[in-house]
């Protein structure tokens, strides 16, 4: 998939370096393609219930930032000696911390409404 080379540092260490080539980016490429398209004729084509539509699409979004980082950003385990993941560990740590927390808070606003304060009220503001 993609060629593997070592090289030395100013010190004299080895450094691990990746070389990516066109397929790989095309391979990258066709598969955010398809991870795009399938979600976007769910919705258009109606093909599934509503929530069950949600569901789906949040899974191909998972599967998309996955490739987007393996084949465009080039993040693995191997990559500046692991310190890379670390970051994408704690980034992916906080975002469910937020993500969660906001819908947690979301919801309990909206079950904590005033009673003629939701969205099916007939109720006006003036």
């Amino acid at each position: 998939m993609s060629d593997h080379h070592h090289d030395h540092d100013a010190h004299g260490h080895d450094v691990h370096v990746t070389h990516y080539s066109t397929k790989d980016y095309l391979t990258g490429f066709v598969l955010a393609a398809i991870l795009t398209i399938i979600p976007f004729w769910l919705v258009m084509g109606n093909v599934l219930a509503p929530d069950t539509t949600r569901y789906v699409i949040l899974g191909f979004a998972a599967v998309q930032l996955i490739v987007q980082m393996i084949y465009f950003l080039h993040l693995s385990s191997k990559s500046e000696g692991g310190w890379n993941m670390m970051a994408l560990l704690l980034t992916v740590v906080i975002l469910v911390i937020v993500m969660s927390g906001s819908i947690w808070v979301m919801h309990h606003m909206n079950e904590n409404m005033m009673p003629g304060m939701g969205p099916n009220s007939t109720h006006t503001m003036t």
